[in-house]
C-alpha cells in the first residue's frame, strides 16, 4: 500500500473495502458535520452499507470510472477525497470531498485534492475536473477558490437532499488552466 504525506502528519492513502470497519467508526463520529451538505453519512450506516459503498468504489477503479481515497491524520482516518465519476474517454471527472469536524480548518481536503487532480490531469490526460457543491456548503467552495477553480454556474433547486431542494454550484477547472497555474 502507498501513502502520500500531505504535511502535519497526515497521509493520503487508498480506501478499500477490507477498511469497512475503520470506515464506518470514521462515519460515525462526523455523521452530523458530513451530513450537514452531503448524503454519505445517511448511506453509510452499519459494517454492511460501509462494505458495499467501499466495494462500489474499488469496482469503479476496476473499472477506470472513479477513485477514492482516504485522509489519515496520526493515523486516524478523517475524512476523503474521490472521482466520484471519471472518464478517460471524454476526459472528464468529478472530484469531491469530505471531513470529520476535528480536522477541518487545516488545508487537508485542499491538500488532497490538488494531488488527486495533479494526477488526472498530468497523468491521465483529464481535461476538465469538475466540483459540484451545494451553495450553502461555504468550506467546499472554498476548496474549489483555493484550487484555481471557477465557477460555471448553479444548477437552481435541482437537489433534493433531506426533503428541501438545494441549489448546485458547479466549479470546475481545465487541464490547461491547472498547468499554467
Amino acid at each position: 500500500m502507498f501513502a502520500i504525506s500531505l504535511g502535519d502528519g497526515a497521509e493520503l492513502r487508498p480506501l478499500e473495502p477490507w477498511q469497512a470497519e475503520e470506515f464506518l467508526a470514521h462515519m460515525d463520529r462526523g455523521r452530523t458535520f458530513i451530513g450537514r451538505h452531503i448524503g454519505l453519512p445517511d448511506a453509510v450506516t452499519d459494517l454492511d452499507s460501509a462494505r458495499r459503498w467501499l466495494q462500489s468504489y474499488a469496482d469503479k477503479a476496476a473499472a477506470d470510472a472513479g477513485r477514492l481515497h482516504g485522509i489519515w491524520l496520526d493515523g486516524l482516518l478523517v475524512g476523503g477525497v474521490l472521482f466520484r465519476l471519471f472518464d478517460a474517454e471524454t476526459g472528464n471527472c468529478e472530484a469531491g470531498c469530505w471531513l470529520e469536524p476535528d480536522a477541518a480548518g487545516r488545508g487537508l481536503v485542499t491538500r488532497a485534492t490538488r494531488l488527486i487532480i495533479d494526477w488526472a490531469i498530468r497523468e491521465r490526460g483529464m481535461h476538465r475536473v469538475e466540483w459540484l457543491v451545494s451553495s450553502e456548503n461555504t468550506p467546499s467552495i472554498d476548496v474549489a477558490r483555493r484550487l484555481g477553480m471557477r465557477r460555471d454556474g448553479v444548477l437552481r433547486a435541482n437537489h433534493p437532499y433531506r426533503g428541501v431542494r438545494q441549489d448546485t454550484e458547479v466549479w470546475s477547472v481545465l487541464a490547461p488552466e491547472w498547468r499554467s497555474a
